[in-house]
């Protein structure tokens, strides 16, 4: 591989880890962690050949994912790292190399709940504040919502003074997943760990908690009082082993497999970790995991069931999918009866028929998919699921693309596709109206109430009161979500409208390109928005032709006319240089490698928040060192390429301290 393709693979996986973890975070996971492990072991494997390759804002390095602003950030007193995972295949050797660091240490071993990680934290006694994990520097302060949805956290801590830190998980019951799905049929839940996310981000945590949509909160790290406390202080505590050496960590993670099915919670694996907290402490941490712990993954959880036919559905940019029709199967916590085949080529290479008994995973426990036929004799009359040449909605030729022969509607009139799009603008990405529901949008849909987003916005508390099943309160709540959802602005407006080929990263680099308005955008040239980095021809001549349709003119001016917002916020803005003293940053092009490290707190500084300090001072960053570099930051554990190269193109090499100082002199730090 050249050169030039291993840094456009770098800078591939580099954005598509980041933008999957942002989802993953935000409740809404769009791969299994088996393939999101996939995709960050062979950027890891790309780095450790090609350390020059570094991208600035490498998601190797970071944790999580940055507080979307609309809440308080609460910065956290220590990091809240991830760990570093072992592989449900690398089980064994993952195990025996942690351990064999370790000789006759006794390892702390408990199962890794899936869910959302909170610090909660006590001053005197009395509960401050409950933050989510974030970018693991910073997170987001969800102590009123957890108030009313997190039923078992102790609000106090009698007798303990000054300040107290309980960390742990907060997860939706299997049981409680259930009874809500069942109360709920027309807004039914995803799953535990989506729901548990999102019940966090509700605006009015007094709903959920009235309709019974409420969490359980399970603690496995103190500091300020003993771990061994946490239970006789009304804590929750999962089940934790305390032994020594690899076989008896291995025999631990095997009953914790075993016993997964029996839980009332999801879990995806195991953690293993120095139960010594002094010889914890002591091993540190790397850049973004600590040294004294691992994660060790479980193989997905796997059932048989029969597989009836392949549906094929219509997404809102035009994909035509295949998604299996399964006899109901209970895996992984949840009754399966579809599940994913991504695409034809897919379908093919797993070798499944129609008829056929097929295993059935939940990887991740999160989204399940078709892995194979189960072994053994298949059932007569098995046959192959036949692959449409027309669009199922409306009936367009379908054209095939890529080498997964991804198969594509180009009619964008198409009824399925315009259902799709009205779901995908009401969505958290979009216009978050957390009160509509998808069989609500397809039912308003069906009866022609809601053809393009702009009809959101006449919807009255009366017309929906003709409807069965929705009473004065439901419409009212439903109503205001919607007048709420008008402050959206530009750029979630640009994810809503759901361009194909355009989605949430070309919103943001419109907004970052200076874009003030939806209608500057459309009223660009193809050329123009090429122009923008990493927009590219085909994303471009797809908005162009979106932006080119009539009705789609007369949809802005409808949605202004009610009153959405269609202007950039300022959250979207590129960053304005600091116009206060000139300093060597201001109009350098900077390269940063290494841990950055801030010189007052000694806290890990994540690189993109540094980066955004520099470009604040008035510098523009860059992935790789060239001649056109005018410096080469370094932090702490620097590797040799970029130095070297730096050292040869007789770029300036600059310690972090150096650059706080000019930080400081420019007045951003």
């Amino acid at each position: 591989m050249s050169t030039d393709s291993e840094q456009s693979r770098v800078d591939a996986l580099a954005a598509e880890l980041k933008r999957l973890r942002e989802r993953y975070c935000a409740g809404e996971p769009e791969v299994d962690d088996a393939t999101y492990d996939a995709r960050e072991d062979e950027l890891r494997a790309l780095l450790a050949a090609r350390p020059d390759l570094t991208p600035v804002d490498n998601p190797l390095e970071q944790v999580g994912a940055a507080p979307r602003g609309g809440r308080r950030a609460i910065r956290h007193a220590r990091p809240m790292l991830s760990l570093a995972k072992i592989s449900p295949e690398a089980r064994e050797a993952g195990v025996r190399e942690f351990a064999a660091r370790f000789p006759g240490q006794p390892l702390r071993v408990t199962p890794k709940l899936d869910g959302v990680s909170l610090s909660v934290v006590f001053e005197d006694g009395a509960l401050s504040c409950v933050a989510t994990r974030g970018d693991g520097t910073t997170g987001e302060d969800v102590t009123f919502p957890t108030g009313h949805v997190v039923t078992n956290l102790p609000r106090a801590l009698p007798g303990v003074p000054g300040r107290a830190e309980v960390r742990g998980e907060a997860v939706m019951l299997g049981s409680v997943f259930a009874a809500y799905n069942a109360a709920h049929p027309d807004k039914p839940l995803a799953n535990p760990r989506n729901a548990c996310a999102g019940t966090l981000l509700q605006k009015d945590p007094e709903a959920p908690a009235a309709a019974g949509r409420v969490l359980r909160f399970f603690a496995f790290d103190a500091e300020g009082l003993a771990v061994a406390e946490l239970r006789e202080r009304g804590f929750v505590v999962p089940e934790v082993a305390v032994v020594t050496g690899a076989d008896a960590v291995l025999e631990v993670i095997a009953g914790i497999e075993a016993a997964r099915a029996e839980n009332d919670f999801d879990i995806d694996g195991a953690v293993v970790r120095l139960d010594d907290e002094r010889a914890y402490a002591a091993t540190g941490n790397r850049a973004s995991t600590p040294r004294g712990a691992v994660a060790v993954k479980l193989a997905a959880e796997e059932r048989e069931t029969i597989l009836r036919g392949v549906a094929w559905e219509v997404g809102p940019g035009g994909k035509v999918v295949p998604r299996a029709v399964l006899d109901p199967v209970f895996v992984g916590g949840t009754t399966v009866s579809s599940a994913t085949l991504a695409n034809q080529e897919v379908l093919r290479a797993r070798g499944v028929k129609v008829g056929m008994r097929v295993l059935v995973r939940r990887a991740g426990d999160v989204i399940p998919f078709v892995g194979g036929p189960a072994p053994g004799p298949q059932p007569d009359g098995v046959r192959d699921a036949v692959i449409p040449t027309h669009c199922p909605s409306c009936g367009t030729a379908l054209e095939e693309r890529g080498n997964s022969r991804e198969l594509l509607c180009g009619n964008l009139d198409c009824p399925a596709q315009t259902l799709r799009r009205l779901q995908w603008w009401a969505g958290r990405a979009a216009a978050d109206m957390e009160a509509v529901g998808g069989t609500w949008i397809a039912r308003l849909h069906a009866d022609g109430r809601l053809a393009s987003p702009a009809d959101f916005y006449a919807l009255t508390v009366d017309d929906l009161l003709a409807y069965d099943g929705m009473g004065e309160v439901s419409s009212k709540r439903f109503v205001d979500s919607i007048e709420r959802s008008k402050a959206l602005g530009m750029r979630r407006a640009l994810i809503g409208f759901g361009v194909r080929h355009a989605r949430e990263g070309v919103a943001k680099r419109l907004a970052l390109a200076g874009y003030e308005r939806v209608e500057d955008v459309a009223a660009a040239s193809a050329e123009e928005l090429a122009a923008v980095k990493d927009i590219g021809d085909v994303v471009a001549a797809s908005l162009v032709e979106y932006f080119g349709r009539p009705d789609v003119t007369a949809m802005l001016e409808q949605l202004r006319g009610h009153g959405v917002s269609l202007d950039v916020r300022d959250e979207d803005r590129p960053i304005a240089a600091a116009e206060a003293s000139d300093t060597p940053l201001k109009g350098a092009t900077v390269v940063v490698t290494g841990a950055i490290v801030h010189p007052d707190t000694a806290e890990r500084v994540t690189r993109p928040a540094f980066v955004r300090l520099l470009e604040r001072a008035g510098a523009t960053s860059a992935t790789s060192v060239s001649a056109a570099t005018s410096f080469l930051i370094t932090g702490d554990d620097v590797g040799a390429g970029k130095t070297a190269k730096a050292e040869k193109l007789e770029v300036p090499v600059v310690d972090q301290a150096a650059a706080w100082g000019w930080l400081r002199e420019a007045g951003v730090a």
